[in-house]
């Protein structure tokens, strides 16, 4: 579905892509000015994951094929350990922590994070928490079918994901929810985003994972150029590539999924929750200047959209895979033709084309026309009572983390550690999967869309006869009629 609005003004300034419209300003910025940061990266997490590994080498982990697990056992050691439990995996968190002192280096990245910058209001932050979970189902909706499964269209960026295996079929689904557990770790408490925190804590851990498989790939590169072309596509995991995934967690689900999706926020709304995820920037050791105000992070959203992305085979590669990974899957059991609409709706037909994405039939995307009408009464009806909006906002913190992270269709009840499970070799690439033999439940999503639809359609019919009707007494009462 394309998203052109047929009201808007075009000027000499007007810029499309993929369906979507904006005007160019003087905060937008265009490759001459950003080139420069597909060669920059966070040195101080790099160094001090060396400094680390020092202090604890990290273990030999397997291949991803082998489902990311440790391998430890050696030959000395198979009879003396057989029994023994395997060794626990190791957390940079803690081990940053309990060195900080022991290290001029360690401590310099320590008292960084745990610095509050003068900019940062917590009220304002926990204010941008309550945002994710007030449009909550739909901010789900949008991470998984526009955030990363658009995001594949990012040319470089995939270039990296691919080469750690992360997102073959088996693993891709595992992966999601890792990256929504970081989500909700950030947003699930004050206390959990702020110095000690699971969530400030969990930052912190992908920051270093960052620099883990920057670190691989650059090794590989450097005695194999061909495996990886850092003068095309940049060094991995980038300034540039860190701003736009820290966009893509905010401004684009401000300014692209929820309004495709019928839901517009408020501004304060979108001050807060833009304001969060500057502070999770912050830790991560992404530049954070692009989101120090929402008009700054739409114009780097809208740069990037126009510049970055551009789809290429490894980018259909990985969305592929990616649908074939969720469809008929828990909760929800959505087939492919519902997971594809989704994400045509959300991201437009051209970029849905050039992914490689089948074309689903028309009752899906009635489908997608209930499921916003859902989200829009529900979300609209919500926010407008401030009793139910903070019921609704506990009551969703509590839901997402129980399914995300304790269900047997999530983490089964493990957090993650965010360790180095998925380590680039010469031979990995994520080649395309199928769809695995899970057994097909209720699609309860479908029903429930269905029933929307419906609703949808009986609400603009008795809309659409309503106005008529006032319009006949108007003009009778004129004497038109």
């Amino acid at each position: 579905m394309e998203w052109t609005n047929i009201f808007q003004r075009r000027t000499p300034n007007t810029r499309t892509c993929w369906g979507y419209s904006f005007e160019w300003t003087d905060e937008h910025v265009s490759p001459e000015e950003t080139d420069h940061m597909k060669h920059t990266y966070d040195v101080l997490g790099e160094e001090c994951l060396k400094r680390l590994n020092e202090i604890s080498p990290p273990p030999r982990s397997a291949l991803p094929r082998n489902n990311g697990l440790y391998a430890e056992k050696t030959a000395e050691s198979t009879v003396d350990q057989e029994d023994a439990p395997p060794p626990a995996p190791r957390d940079l968190y803690i081990l940053l922590r309990d060195n900080a002192e022991k290290d001029p280096k360690l401590r310099e990245l320590w008292e960084e994070i745990n610095t509050i910058p003068d900019w940062v209001d917590w009220k304002q932050i926990e204010r941008g928490q309550d945002v994710f979970y007030r449009y909550g189902g739909a901010n789900l909706t949008g991470l998984a079918y526009q955030s990363l499964l658009g995001g594949m269209g990012a040319a470089r960026v995939v270039e990296t994901l691919a080469r750690t295996g992360g997102f073959s079929t088996k693993v891709a689904r595992r992966r999601l929810y890792e990256t929504t557990q970081h989500i909700l770790q950030c947003t699930r408490s004050l206390s959990s985003i702020q110095p000690g925190g699971a969530g400030f804590a969990s930052s912190v851990r992908v920051r270093l994972l960052h620099a883990a498989v920057r670190m691989r790939i650059m090794k590989l590169a450097a005695d194999r150029p061909d495996y990886y072309k850092v003068d095309d596509w940049g060094v991995p995991i980038n300034d540039l590539d860190s701003i736009g995934t820290i966009a893509t967690f905010s401004s684009t689900l401000v300014w692209l999924s929820l309004p495709r999706q019928g839901l517009f926020l408020r501004k304060q709304e979108i001050e807060d929750y833009i304001a969060l995820w500057r502070y999770v920037a912050y830790l991560v050791g992404c530049p954070h200047d692009s989101f120090s105000t929402p008009s700054k992070a739409k114009a780097i959203m809208e740069s990037l959209l126009y510049y970055e992305i551009e789809p290429t085979k490894t980018g259909a590669i990985l969305a592929q895979n990616i649908i074939a990974s969720l469809s008929d899957n828990p909760p929800t059991y959505a087939s492919a033709s519902m997971l594809v609409a989704s994400a045509r709706w959300l991201n437009g037909e051209e970029l849905c084309d050039r992914l490689g994405l089948i074309r689903p039939s028309l009752y899906y995307y009635m489908l997608m026309i209930g499921q916003c009408a859902f989200f829009c009464v529900m979300c609209y009806t919500y926010r407008s009572i401030p009793y139910l909006d903070r019921k609704k906002v506990a009551t969703l913190k509590a839901v997402f983390y129980s399914f995300i992270v304790d269900s047997k269709f999530g983490l089964q009840g493990k957090e993650t550690n965010f360790e180095f499970k998925y380590v680039p070799e010469y031979d990995i690439l994520t080649d395309l999967g199928r769809r695995g033999d899970d057994v097909v439940g209720t699609r309860s999503v479908e029903w429930r869309n269905l029933k929307w639809a419906c609703f949808a359609a009986v609400g603009l019919g008795v809309g659409l006869w309503g106005t008529v009707k006032v319009l006949g007494m108007a003009m009778r009462a004129v004497g038109i009629l």
